[in-house]
């Protein structure tokens, strides 16, 4: 089993290993002279490039308005990170088809190319992330020496921002905890076994597909033995094919589901009786990736955007929200971590036991998703 672990102390976690455009040009000041110059947001590769933050603040400004997708508001704290931004800066977020999988982000750029309601940004999983590059602009943010290499795009293409823990929510009134992956097969189980999303385009769906292959003898480069497993789910009738929302789990309509842990903690809120387990052995770990869209209506707005995913402010509310953030090795240092926070959102595991895939075994894990899947669940 090829698997990448990660060693994290009392105080650090180290690296994570991921897991025809429309130029706007924006007249910002200088904020060292105080004059203006023309620059290129859509070409902009740094603050520096339009003369400061305070002159990518003025940009941004000018543009007023913000297009995000695929970014649920109980999705590691989404809701309170979209506010933030408004309320500093005076910028409208304009949200769109939050429940959004990765691969329909990027087909949603594809489709509004060169109108003003294409995504500036993309909050992305590792497999469609790593098949997208050429859709994405570089950009290093001002904290970018703080972000461990193996985090990153060496240019900016790509940032790693948070992860989870890849683990099991259940409605305690409805279903016993399981204990062991194969319990899930038991009768108790019918038809109530959920993945959040399709694993050929979905990133929590791409990892609890690892995470089960993992913990059924497989790993993070051969996702065979979690296939057969959702086969045997499925053959079982313990496999449900709903995609879970808040909603759904409120009602009762997916009463297990497969998801991170951030979010299956979230959903407690308003699901009182919803309990999140990670199952002893191995714990799937895995970044999503910040990029720009090279084509953002809004390039500017873009690239300040970036430069709140990466503050201190930002990191920190992912961790409030059961997320480990990208800089936690930089918050700790600085002595602004809650260190029960931290633990809780690792969620007790230890460092022995996270594994992450690296490109390459993403890229095979993609393959091998793409040939079985479909037959998989049939």
């Amino acid at each position: 089993m090829t698997s990448r672990a990660i060693v994290r102390s009392a105080a650090v976690i180290t690296a994570l290993l991921i897991g025809g455009s429309l130029a706007a040009c924006s007249t910002a000041s200088n904020a060292e002279g105080g004059s203006s110059s023309s620059t290129d947001a859509a070409t902009a590769t740094s603050a520096e490039d339009f003369g400061g933050m305070d002159a990518l603040v003025a940009a941004a400004q000018e543009e007023g308005e913000l297009n995000v997708i695929a970014l649920p508001e109980t999705w590691a704290n989404y809701g309170k990170i979209i506010t933030g931004f408004e309320d500093k800066y005076g910028i409208t977020v304009n949200s769109a088809s939050p429940d959004a999988s990765s691969a329909e982000e990027i087909q949603a750029a594809e489709n509004l190319q060169g109108q003003d309601t294409a995504p500036d940004v993309f909050d992305l999983g590792t497999a469609v992330a790593l098949d997208n590059l050429d859709k994405f602009a570089p950009y290093q943010v001002e904290t970018w020496d703080d972000i461990p290499a193996g985090n990153k795009e060496s240019t900016g293409l790509w940032v790693n921002n948070y992860s989870g823990i890849m683990s099991i929510g259940y409605d305690a009134d409805a279903l016993a905890e399981p204990k062991a992956l194969d319990d899930l097969l038991d009768a108790e189980y019918q038809g109530s076994v959920v993945l959040n999303g399709d694993p050929t385009q979905a990133g929590a769906a791409f990892a609890a597909v690892g995470s089960i292959s993992a913990l059924n003898g497989g790993g993070v480069d051969d996702f065979g033995p979690g296939i057969d497993f959702v086969s045997e789910l499925r053959d079982a009738g313990n496999l449900l094919t709903v995609d879970p929302t808040p909603a759904t789990i409120a009602s009762g309509e997916t009463p297990l589901v497969f998801d991170w842990s951030f979010n299956n903690i979230a959903a407690a809120a308003d699901k009182p009786s919803w309990k999140t387990t990670v199952l002893e052995g191995p714990a799937y770990v895995s970044f999503y990736n910040e990029a720009i869209n090279k084509d953002a209506p809004n390039p500017a707005a873009a690239r300040l955007w970036q430069e709140w995913i990466f503050s201190d402010e930002v990191q920190s509310l992912y961790l409030e929200a059961n997320a480990v953030p990208v800089r936690a090795d930089a918050l700790q240092q600085a002595g602004s971590v809650d260190e029960s926070l931290l633990e809780a959102a690792t969620f007790g595991t230890s460092s022995d036991d996270w594994i992450t895939p690296t490109e390459d075994d993403t890229a095979a894990a993609n393959t091998l998703l793409g040939e079985r899947w479909a037959d998989a669940i049939k």
